[in-house]
């Protein structure tokens, strides 16, 4: 007597089954772990994880913030790329903000209020201009670290005299940015309002700061994972004088430093030049050490 159809088909199934779990299930995750084994892939596979004074202090592949409890630069060291995750490793996102970003959101609690992409690269320059003692200057940013975004109200719509004129990313009773545009007085933004609906021509203005900031860009944007390891080397260059400064070192000294923790583009020709932060900071604890153990990972 054969057996019915279907129990060949179940029986069919169940040994594919087996099969792709020995394989997939098994031998495939095996196979990864005896690679993860092979000399020059065992460090990158446990984390490329890095050690100071017998104890692990972060990652090389893992960015990490330098700052005290409060949240403030450690003067003492390099600072790291902005992140958008914290230097989170279980949160590691991007922003979700692109160019088109440039108009804060306010509420009547404060709390609620978001700040556009522009404002957040704006705060950022003035504040590394600050720590650094550089123009902290960018287009298209007020003097005060916000967008420098008007919306412009035209009689007619799009066209047609100017009507009325808000400095959006600007509350009360912030003094906006400009005192009027065409013959118009600026007036500061109430929270709550949607100047764009209400048919406000949004119009950015780029003031008088330079065409190249002094500030480089990885020092106000956080990267696409936001755990970047590196800076740009124009970055760290302006952190040198402050580091050189509060370690009480030459700066030619820590110049060689940065040089030597600086990597050029993979293959030649991808990427960018970079500067791995972690390693350079904890060489700067052998080469300069200052009898006080900063606060690593913020």
């Amino acid at each position: 007597m054969r057996p019915p159809s279907w129990l060949g088909q179940h029986l069919a199934a169940l040994r594919a089954l087996l099969v792709l779990t020995v394989l997939l299930g098994v031998g495939y995750p095996l196979t990864l772990v005896a690679v993860g084994r092979l000399p020059g892939l065992a460090d990158r596979a446990d984390g490329s994880l890095v050690e100071a004074d017998g104890r692990v202090v972060g990652s090389a592949l893992i960015g990490q913030s330098f700052t005290d409890a409060d949240g403030n630069p450690v003067p003492r060291y390099f600072q790291s790329r902005p992140s958008a995750a914290g230097y989170d490793p279980t949160a590691t996102a991007a922003g979700n903000l692109g160019p088109e970003s440039v108009v804060d959101t306010h509420t009547v609690d404060p709390a609620g209020s978001t700040p556009s992409l522009l404002t957040q690269v704006c705060a950022r320059s003035l504040a590394v201009g600050r720590l650094e003692g550089v123009d902290g200057r960018r287009p298209y940013c007020t003097p005060d670290g916000v967008g420098a975004v008007l919306a412009v109200f035209h009689r007619d719509g799009f066209t047609g005299p100017v009507t009325r004129v808000v400095s959006v990313n600007q509350v009360a009773p912030a003094t906006p940015f400009l005192i009027s545009y065409r013959g118009v007085p600026v007036e500061p933004a109430t929270p709550g309002e949607d100047y764009r609906a209400a048919g406000g021509v949004i119009t950015p203005v780029r003031g008088d700061a330079p065409a190249e900031p002094a500030v480089p860009a990885d020092a106000v944007t956080a990267g696409g994972s936001g755990l970047d390891p590196h800076i740009s080397p124009a970055y760290a260059e302006i952190q040198v004088a402050r580091v050189a400064r509060e370690r009480g070192a030459d700066p030619a000294a820590v110049r060689r430093l940065v040089a030597a923790h600086t990597s050029g583009r993979t293959l030649g020709f991808l990427g960018a030049p970079r500067v791995a932060v972690l390693p350079l900071n904890l060489a700067l604890d052998r080469e300069f050490p200052i009898g006080v153990t900063g606060q690593r990972g913020g």
